[in-house]
C-alpha cells in the first residue's frame, strides 16, 4: 500500500502569493505540516519582522536601505526569526503533553490515521500511558514541518547602493538565494518560474547546497517543474554544478493559483504518467552528473543518490483525488494551495478577500492579463487591488507608484527598466498608442490591455499587513488575490483541523456534488486555452503559434486518450465526461 511510506502528512503547502504564505510556517511547522514562504518582498519580511519581534518580545533591530546588501540580510533575519519561533512552538507543544495535552492531541488528530508516527503512539499508548512516558515518546519521534522558501527565479532585476550599480550577486534572485543560504534553516528552496542559467550557477558560490563534512545536506533544493523535459534538463545543469535535486514539484499548468503556464496544453496526467515510469532512469542520469561535479571539486560524493521525492499540486479538491494521485503514480506529497486560503490558521488573508473567496463562483474566478510578468494570471473579479486600479484610471492617473519595483522588466520605452503597471510605463504606452493612428476598435482594445496590468508585488503582500494592523501608507490597502479556479467549490472559513480531515477524508468541504474531477477540469482549462489561441492565431497568423497549435492539439489528444484508458475500469462519469470533451476538441480543432 502506497500509503505506508508516510511518517507523517501526505500534503504539503505550496507557496501563495507573496503574503498569503509569508508566516504560515509560524502557524502550521509545530505541528508537523510543511509550508512555503515567497522571498519576493524583503520590505514586507522587515515589516513582519518588526511584528512578530514585538510580539514573542524577540530583540530587534532594524536593517534599512542603507545598509549594504540589506536585501540577503532581511531575509535572513526574517527566516532565523521564523525558525526561532517555529522551534519554540515545538518544545512547547512537547512540553504541553505534562499540562493540559490539548497541543499534542491536535497534532496527532490533524495526521492522517496511516501516518507512521501515528500508528506508533497508538502502539505504544497501549502499553506506556504514563505523562512522562508520552512526554520522552514525543520528543524522540515527534516532526517538524518544513520551513520551505521559494523564488521566483525570473524576477532578478539588477540593483544599486548609493546610486552605482551593484554585483550580479546583489540582483533580486542573488540576494534572496544568498539570504536563505545564510539563514539558520535546515530546509528547501523552491525554484519555479523556469530556469534562470546565472542564478542556477551562483549555486556554487553557496557551500550549504553541497554535502558537509558529516556527509548531509543542509539545505535542499525543490524543482517546480511543468513536465519530465524541464525536469532533466534543469536537473543536470544543476547537477553539473554540484547541485542536487531532492524534489521534483510537478505543478498544472492552469489549473493552479497565480501565474499560469499552458502554453503547450501539456495534461497533468500523462506527464505524471511519465515520471512514474522514468523517475529511476531520471535519478540515475542526474547522479551520474552529480557525482562527477563533486569529484572535480574534490566535494564529499555520497555512494548512492541522495533521497528524490516526486511531487504535485494544482487543482486537487477532494480526498479522493489526493489519494488517487498518491496510488496512481506513487507520489511523496500532494500540494494543497487554494483552499487553505480560507484556514486563517495556515494563511494570512483579510477579512474582505476572504469574504469574496468564500462568495467566489466560477463566473468570479478567471485567467487574467493583469500580470507585469506578461503571463497568464488567476484571479478574481472585484478584489479590491482591481477596485484601486479602476478609481486611479477614473482620476486620469492610471498606474502604479511602483513602490517595491521587483517586476522591472521592460525598456519598450526607457533605457532602464521599468515595470508595466506603473504609471510611468502606461503614461508612455498610452501616449504611443494615440500616436500610431489605430483605428478605434483596435485603439480601444490597446488601451484596454495596458490598463489591466496591476501591482502584484504589493497587492500579493498587502494582505500580511492589513492582517497584523501594520502600516500600509505606502502601499495602500487594495489586496490582489490569485486562488486557482478550485475556490469555486469551496464556501466557508474553516479550522485546520476541519481542513485535514477534509484531505483525508474523514468530511467533505466541496459544496458542489457535481464538480467535475481535477483531471476535467484541467482538460477543460486548456480546451479554452487552445480555443483562445487558434482565435488569436485566425486574427494575426504566424509560423511560430501555429506550430504551437499543432503540438497543444497533440497534447490535448494524446491526453483524452490516455484518460479514457485510465478511467476506462472506475469511473462511467468521467468516461462520459472525455466523450463530450472529445467532441469540443474536435469542433475548435476544426475552427
Amino acid at each position: 500500500m502506497t500509503n505506508e511510506k508516510f511518517e507523517g502528512h501526505s500534503f504539503h503547502i505550496p507557496v501563495m502569493g507573496i503574503g498569503f504564505t509569508i508566516d504560515s510556517p509560524i502557524k502550521l511547522a509545530a505541528y508537523g505540516i510543511t509550508s512555503t514562504i515567497s522571498l519576493v518582498d524583503d520590505v514586507l519580511m522587515e515589516k513582519m519582522r518588526a511584528f512578530y519581534s514585538e510580539k514573542f518580545a524577540i530583540p530587534y533591530e532594524s536593517i534599512t536601505n542603507k545598509v549594504e546588501d540589506s536585501r540577503a540580510k532581511r531575509i535572513t533575519a526574517y527566516l532565523n526569526m521564523v525558525d526561532h519561533i517555529v522551534r519554540d512552538k515545538f518544545e512547547q507543544l512537547k512540553q504541553s503533553i505534562c499540562e493540559t495535552g490539548e497541543e499534542f492531541e491536535k497534532y496527532m488528530n490533524m495526521l492522517p490515521d496511516y501516518a507512521e508516527i501515528k500508528k506508533q503512539f497508538n502502539s505504544f499508548f497501549d502499553s506506556n500511558k504514563t505523562i512522562e512516558d508520552i512526554r520522552k515518546w514525543a520528543n524522540q519521534h515527534l516532526q517538524m514541518g518544513g520551513i520551505d522558501v521559494n523564488i521566483m527565479t525570473k524576477l532578478d532585476k539588477e540593483n544599486t547602493f548609493n546610486n552605482e550599480k551593484l554585483p550580479m550577486m546583489f540582483n533580486d534572485a542573488h540576494a534572496a538565494l544568498r539570504g536563505f543560504a545564510n539563514s539558520n534553516l535546515h530546509s528547501s528552496i523552491v525554484l519555479s518560474a523556469g530556469m534562470n542559467p546565472r542564478l542556477y550557477s551562483y549555486f556554487e558560490q553557496l557551500d550549504c547546497f553541497f554535502p558537509n563534512e558529516h556527509g548531509k545536506l543542509d539545505k535542499k533544493v525543490i524543482l517546480k517543474i511543468s513536465d519530465y523535459r524541464s525536469a532533466l534538463i534543469q536537473g543536470k545543469f544543476l547537477a553539473k554544478k554540484g547541485i542536487w535535486i531532492s524534489e521534483y514539484r510537478l505543478e498544472s499548468g492552469l489549473n493552479c493559483g497565480g501565474h499560469a503556464f499552458g502554453t503547450e496544453a501539456s495534461l497533468m496526467g500523462p506527464i505524471l504518467q511519465e515520471f512514474l515510469e522514468k523517475k529511476q532512469e531520471l535519478i540515475h542520469d542526474i547522479y551520474s552528473v552529480y557525482i562527477a561535479a563533486l569529484r572535480d571539486k574534490a566535494k564529499p560524493i555520497p555512494v548512492n543518490p541522495w533521497p528524490c521525492k516526486f511531487t504535485a499540486q494544482g487543482g486537487v479538491g477532494t480526498a479522493e483525488e489526493h489519494q488517487f494521485l498518491i496510488d496512481t503514480y506513487n507520489l511523496d506529497s500532494v500540494g494543497w494551495g487554494t483552499p487553505f486560503l480560507l484556514v486563517p490558521e495556515a494563511t494570512t488573508v483579510d477579512s474582505e478577500t476572504l469574504e469574496l473567496l468564500c462568495n467566489a463562483k466560477e463566473k468570479n474566478l478567471y485567467l487574467s492579463n493583469i500580470s507585469p510578468l506578461g503571463v497568464p494570471f488567476n484571479s478574481l473579479k472585484g478584489n479590491t487591488k482591481d477596485i484601486e486600479r479602476l478609481e486611479w484610471i477614473e482620476k486620469a492617473r492610471p498606474g502604479s507608484s511602483c513602490p517595491r519595483e521587483f517586476a522591472k522588466l521592460n525598456t519598450e520605452f526607457t533605457e532602464e527598466v521599468i515595470c508595466t503597471a506603473s504609471r510611468q510605463y502606461q503614461s508612455l504606452k498610452l501616449k504611443s498608442l494615440k500616436e500610431q493612428g489605430l483605428d478605434s476598435i483596435l485603439l480601444e482594445t490597446s488601451i484596454d490591455l495596458t490598463l489591466q496590468k496591476t501591482c502584484l508585488c504589493v497587492g500579493l503582500g498587502t494582505s500580511a499587513l492589513l492582517v497584523n494592523g501594520l502600516d500600509t501608507r505606502q502601499e495602500g490597502n487594495g489586496v490582489s488575490v490569485c486562488p486557482g479556479p478550485n475556490m469555486a467549490y469551496y464556501s466557508k472559513v474553516v479550522s485546520l483541523e476541519t481542513m485535514c480531515k477534509h484531505i483525508y477524508g474523514k468530511l467533505n468541504l466541496v459544496d458542489d456534488p457535481k464538480r467535475p474531477h481535477m483531471f476535467i477540469i484541467e482538460l477543460e482549462l486548456n480546451l479554452s486555452f487552445y480555443q483562445k489561441t487558434i482565435i488569436e492565431y485566425l486574427a494575426k497568423p504566424s509560423d511560430v503559434v501555429k506550430k504551437q497549435i499543432q503540438i497543444m492539439s497533440k497534447n490535448i489528444e494524446h491526453g483524452i486518450q490516455y484518460y479514457r484508458e485510465l478511467f476506462a475500469n472506475q469511473s462511467e462519469l468521467i468516461l462520459k465526461q472525455l466523450d463530450d470533451k472529445w467532441v469540443e476538441f474536435i469542433a475548435i480543432k476544426s475552427m
